[in-house]
């Protein structure tokens, strides 16, 4: 397993960093955030056409560029920087279910509309319980007419209420299963959500028989949709460790500023003990994720382990690291002039999906236990 990025990668951040700084300014970023989309269906189709965020790691047999894991993380991290409002995360998280799920028709019908950005795809598999955990889903899926009807109530969907193509979560007779929904499709009601991180936006979905298609075998998505959970874990972890990272550099920038008492509190003493900790948070939460995004391509046997190791590391260090930049800003930190509380509600956000740290050790203990 490779413990470093290739010079090929490091080329690959760099250019993207620059495309999404350029893209994605905080002026842009508190426009986005203020519509009730959340995101701009044109510069995003632009975007996909110029640098293929969703392709990424999508194989080239169904419309992808065929990277893996690491570079797909790499893009989420950047994006996490700039706290991108575009269905990114939605999306991937899409076509890694069907990827894990369906079967070759399938892949081959809806995933290359998800790479090239035309079709914006999301995953609703938790409740109104907040409940991660699959086994905690109630919605149902009956047989009718040839097909299937969705009944129920799906909360918290990433980019819900603008998507074209809905990957749903339901137990059917012969156990849980994975369906795909049009996001137009008679029945289903979607609504806005209100949120403390406007730059990602949740839904609340309510089906009443609602026409859905099996998204590979009735009753066999319990292992494919573990794998995909985990490899979100994984991302989401990369992404969040973008978020610390931009939050660690604005306390850093700031605190050189800042005068007190004649010069910059960067060289109070306490404030290098506070900045130290923060450094030392962010690295080892980077390291964490960066090593379970490896155990991805490698196919390590541990993945699930690794992977709630690093979505628990993440989540402590963004939210320590976005308390402390607060903190370190003073009274300015606090007002909404001050950019540094977009990425103060991303890292409070992304800290509790798909489970919060104490959920995510108690996963590790229990796999490696396992």
């Amino acid at each position: 397993m490779k413990f470093s990025f290739t010079s090929e990668q490091e080329e690959f951040r760099s250019i993207l960093r620059r495309f999404l700084e350029g893209k994605s300014p905080t002026k842009e970023v508190r426009r986005l955030m203020e519509t009730d989309g959340g995101w701009d269906r044109d510069a995003w189709k632009k975007i996909n056409q110029e640098i293929g965020l969703t392709a990424v790691a999508i194989p080239e047999a169904y419309g992808g560029q065929g990277f893996g894991c690491s570079e797909l993380c790499i893009v989420l991290e950047e994006a996490g920087r700039t706290v991108l409002c575009a269905p990114l995360f939605a999306s991937t998280f899409a076509a890694y279910t069907i990827l894990d799920a369906g079967d070759e028709a399938q892949k081959k019908a809806l995933l290359p509309g998800i790479a090239s950005g035309e079709t914006v795809a999301t995953v609703a598999s938790t409740e109104e319980s907040g409940n991660w955990d699959p086994e905690s889903v109630r919605m149902t899926a009956t047989a009718a007419g040839g097909g299937y009807k969705l009944d129920g109530v799906k909360s918290f969907v990433i980019d819900g209420h603008t998507a074209d193509l809905i990957v749903v979560l339901a137990r059917t007779a012969q156990g849980l299963s994975l369906f795909t929904v049009r996001g137009d499709a008679a029945g289903l009601q979607r609504k806005l959500l209100k949120t403390i991180d406007t730059t990602r936006k949740l839904a609340k979905l309510t089906f009443t028989a609602v026409d859905a298609t099996p998204l590979g075998p009735v009753g066999g998505a319990a292992a494919p949709f573990a794998r995909t959970l985990t490899r979100a874990a994984v991302c989401l972890a990369n992404e969040m460790v973008g978020v610390a990272e931009k939050l660690r550099e604005s306390a850093l920038d700031y605190a050189k500023m800042r005068m007190q008492f004649g010069r910059p509190i960067a060289s109070f003493q306490s404030m290098k003990h506070k900045q130290a900790d923060m450094l030392v948070d962010v690295e080892m939460a980077k390291s964490a994720a960066y090593y379970a995004a490896a155990a991805v391509d490698d196919g390590d046997s541990d993945l699930p382990a690794i992977a709630s190791l690093a979505k628990a590391s993440a989540s402590d260090a963004v939210l320590q690291t976005a308390i402390h930049t607060i903190q370190i800003h003073g009274g300015i930190g606090f007002t909404w002039d001050n950019d540094s509380h977009l990425w103060f509600k991303r890292a409070k956000s992304s800290e509790v999906m798909l489970g919060d740290a104490a959920y995510h050790r108690e996963l590790m203990m229990r796999r490696w236990a396992a």
